[in-house]
């Protein structure tokens, strides 16, 4: 049964990581064996969670959200000539690129739930995600500020690298943000509104599960403790890492995934 610390603990530990490139699922993986954490319905907590991002997202773009269903609202309304071609490109590029994450996500969740639950796995996956990470940096031209429906899609398929635990959603979708072209501001922004379909529509899915079958493992308090946590540290953290990434590059996060590896790692090796 999850204390109320323990549900405060992996609100914030989600809130925090699911916006930094450092893997949220990952990272929740890991608390979980700090703090000796074992329950059946763990990935139902984690998918409410992120209802608790999402909402962190909503509010600070909230003014980009507004425009996407003014867009919405005028295309099938058929005042088609009353939105922009830039609000068209990216209200079909966020429909577009959500596609291949659903369709994966679906098609893996049985996986998810079981093989993909692995402290070693994620230990690998930060290594491999922190080689994206280089190579988005190495190759970056920064020239467009705002992505095309086929750059769309492909950062779309960038985002289907994050189902796997020590990736990272931002992290893969602004790395294929910056291999694709896009301003190092632009891909941070079209990552954050990518995310919200993904991680709105698994939240509300496994919040569907928990209505209708209540697990033992916690109770309404602790799952509304998760919530405001994960979404109270997921604003500042969106907020301070567009400022960070408007200066700097992704190389801080590649040195701490890395040092984090080398760390799960050698926590299993003298767990032996």
């Amino acid at each position: 049964m999850l204390t109320y610390v323990q549900s405060l603990t992996l609100g914030a530990v989600q809130g925090l990581t699911e916006f930094l490139p450092i893997s949220s699922s990952g990272h929740l993986i890991l608390a979980r064996e700090i703090l000796h954490i074992n329950t059946e319905s763990g990935l139902a907590f984690d998918a409410v969670l992120q209802l608790g991002t999402t909402l962190a997202v909503l509010i600070y773009f909230r003014n980009d959200i507004y425009s996407l269903c003014l867009t919405f609202w005028r295309l099938v309304s058929g005042q088609k000539s009353k939105t922009s071609a830039q609000d068209k490109t990216l209200f079909f590029g966020i429909l577009i690129g959500t596609i291949p994450a659903l369709i994966l996500g679906l098609l893996l969740e049985h996986t998810m739930e079981t093989l993909f639950r692995s402290a070693i796995l994620v230990a690998l996956m930060l290594i491999l995600g922190s080689l994206l990470f280089i190579a988005a940096e190495r190759y970056a031209r920064q020239k467009q500020a705002h992505p095309s429906l086929k750059q769309s899609w492909w950062i779309g398929v960038f985002q289907c690298l994050a189902l796997v635990p020590g990736v990272s959603r931002s992290g893969s979708t602004i790395s294929g943000g910056l291999l694709l072209g896009l301003t190092r501001e632009s891909a941070t922004r079209f990552s954050f509104l990518l995310s919200l379909p993904i991680i709105a529509g698994s939240g509300l899915l496994k919040l569907k599960d928990i209505i209708e079958s209540p697990p033992q493992d916690f109770d309404r308090i602790s799952l509304s403790l998760g919530f405001l946590a994960s979404a109270i540290v997921g604003y500042a953290a969106i907020g301070w890492l567009i400022r960070f990434l408007k200066r700097n590059s992704l190389m801080p996060f590649v040195w701490y995934r890395l040092s984090l590896a080398v760390l799960v790692v050698l926590m299993l090796f003298f767990e032996r």
